[in-house]
C-alpha cells in the first residue's frame, strides 16, 4: 500500500514502480479508468486507441459480446 498526496485540483501522481508495473509508460497514450466501488476509488490501466487501429475480427466480437450479453438481459427481464 502506497500514500499518495491529492493535490488542491484533486490530482494524483502515481509513483514510477506503479506506472511500470501497470504498463502506462511503455503505452503509447496511456489512460486510467476510474470507477466507484463500496466506498473507494478502483483505477485500472487503459490506452486511447483510434478505432481504425482496432482489428476488424476484435470489433467483430465485442458485437457478438454485445449481442449475447443484451440477449441474456432480456431473457432475465422476461422480455425475450
Amino acid at each position: 500500500m502506497t500514500a499518495i498526496p491529492v493535490s488542491k485540483r484533486g490530482t494524483i501522481t502515481l509513483p514510477p514502480e506503479i506506472r511500470r508495473a501497470l504498463g502506462l509508460e511503455a503505452a503509447e497514450n496511456p489512460m486510467m479508468l476510474v470507477e466507484m466501488r463500496g466506498g473507494g476509488v478502483f483505477l485500472q490501466p487503459a490506452e486511447a486507441m483510434p478505432v481504425r487501429d482496432i482489428p476488424l475480427e476484435t470489433m467483430q466480437q465485442w458485437i457478438a459480446e454485445d449481442g449475447r450479453d443484451s440477449e441474456s438481459f432480456w431473457q432475465k427481464a422476461g422480455k425475450a
